[in-house]
């Protein structure tokens, strides 16, 4: 448990505190792990200074999607029972010595050590940070949780625009030595740190009993799909609500990573052989107008979700982004202006997805343990972050050994991507209120508070 200057008690607010410093202290964690989309920007100089292919490269950062979605699935538990300081604080320690560890393996040529410091253990500060502000966004903003998650968790879809225009400085252009690379991911660690820390002293949680001014919760909100009960993340788990989410989320995110992962090459491609081809130049702005549509998304559609339901929303990533695909698989190289706005929305809807979802928990589950439920669902981006960029690489690999070239090598692709957002569709239909025989007794809700701790 928590003790001390860490431990939940400490960090009750006192009447009057703003509840609008809670976003910034959320930003300075989700602004700060939001690197992991920057990692691309350490690849060259990874290969060229210790040798390694571009799957090698890839290692650290495989590796730290699939301990975030593991480490949110078994730390939100704890996230809930010990507050957003101390896992603010445990994501700080994890996510900055994970880029100690590497500067070490790469001052020493051990490029395990960079595996092990950047993916894994940095990895666990990634899934605690994500999760950390969550539940406590929620209940500072009861009236607004959609427009709440969507800031806190734009800052991780916009970490990028900050880390990786800082971090190709740092390193410099080729030729690249294993100093200058080591020195980055040691300023890395140390400046992440400090920035993390601003967000530990900052969070606080609202007092029991705590409401917004003028605000009164709903008994009945006019919408059968949020709840006023609670449910505990283990009987989440029993429900087909959790599931159903589970194949949503995986699949939307599927969709948008499989672009995300694959944007410079994939633009090149498909316009190489025109009248026009895409620069390097040109490729690389393409990547940082999807990293701002992705960071937009996040916010103007979670918002937007407090407005037309949850369940509405999900319709537009869903249905809307297998229709973008499609336009993309019809129209190929015809148009770079109807290629970069579909991936532009495409990536928009990825963002939203991911800023959405923890309101949709609420909804269906309520407050009480919504962070752990929240940690227990992003397993489901660990399988996306493997599934979406082996389906667009391994087809396009296969497609360019079988001579094809442009769009051909991804055309495939794209229709695999329809047919799992459509999945995706049917599962958000099936979407109902959760049985009342999982939900929390509220004469014994102390208790199963106590329970879970």
């Amino acid at each position: 448990m928590a003790v001390g200057f860490l431990d939940r008690s400490r960090i009750v607010a006192s009447p009057g505190w703003s509840r609008w410093l809670v976003p910034p202290a959320a930003l300075a964690v989700h602004l700060s792990i939001g690197q992991a989309y920057a990692w691309s920007v350490f690849k060259p100089p990874l290969e060229k200074t210790l040798g390694l292919s571009g799957t090698e490269s890839a290692l650290p950062f495989q590796l730290g999607i699939v301990m975030l979605g593991l480490s949110a699935a078994f730390g939100g538990t704890l996230v809930e029972r010990n507050g957003p300081r101390w896992a603010m604080f445990v994501s700080m320690v994890c996510f900055s010595s994970g880029f100690l560890l590497s500067a070490l393996g790469v001052a020493t040529s051990q490029y395990w050590l960079v595996v092990l410091g950047w993916g894994g253990i940095g990895g666990i500060g990634l899934g605690i940070g994500y999760i950390s502000p969550v539940s406590t966004l929620i209940k500072w903003f009861p009236d607004r949780p959609g427009m709440a998650t969507g800031i806190a968790i734009m800052g991780f879809g916009g970490g990028a625009l900050i880390a990786s225009p800082w971090s190709s400085q740092m390193l410099g252009g080729a030729p690249w030595s294993i100093g200058t690379v080591a020195t980055a991911f040691l300023v890395h660690g140390l400046v992440y740190a400090v920035f993390m820390s601003l967000g530990i002293l900052l969070v606080r949680v609202p007092a029991d009993g705590w409401k917004p001014a003028g605000w009164e919760p709903k008994t009945d909100h006019g919408n059968a799909m949020i709840t006023t009960a609670n449910v505990s993340a283990r009987n989440a788990l029993k429900t087909p609500q959790f599931w159903l989410l589970w194949v949503v989320l995986c699949f939307n995110v599927t969709a948008g990573i499989g672009i995300l992962e694959k944007a410079s090459p994939m633009i090149a491609d498909f316009f190489r052989e025109t009248s026009a081809p895409v620069g390097t130049a040109a490729a690389a702005g393409f990547v940082a107008l999807l990293s701002l549509t992705n960071m937009l998304g996040r916010f103007v559609w979670s918002s937007t979700s407090d407005l037309v339901g949850r369940k509405n929303i999900y319709r537009l990533y869903l249905g809307a982004g297998a229709l973008l695909y499609l336009v993309i698989a019809l129209t190929t190289n015809a148009s770079k202006l109807v290629f970069v706005l579909c991936a532009m929305l495409i990536l928009s809807f990825y963002g939203g997805g991911f800023a959405t979802v923890p309101a949709y928990l609420k909804d269906l589950f309520g407050t009480y343990q919504v962070g752990a439920i929240h940690g227990r669902l992003l397993t489901a981006w660990s399988m996306a972050g493997v599934l979406g960029p082996l389906i667009v690489n391994a087809i396009a690999d296969s497609q360019k050994a079988a001579g094809k070239v442009g769009p051909d090598l991804y055309t495939t692709s794209l229709f695999i991507m329809i047919g799992l957002l459509v999945v995706g569709f049917v599962a958000n239909e099936l979407v109902r209120p959760v049985n009342p025989k999982y939900h929390e007794p509220a004469s014994s809700g102390e208790a199963a508070r106590s329970e879970a701790r």
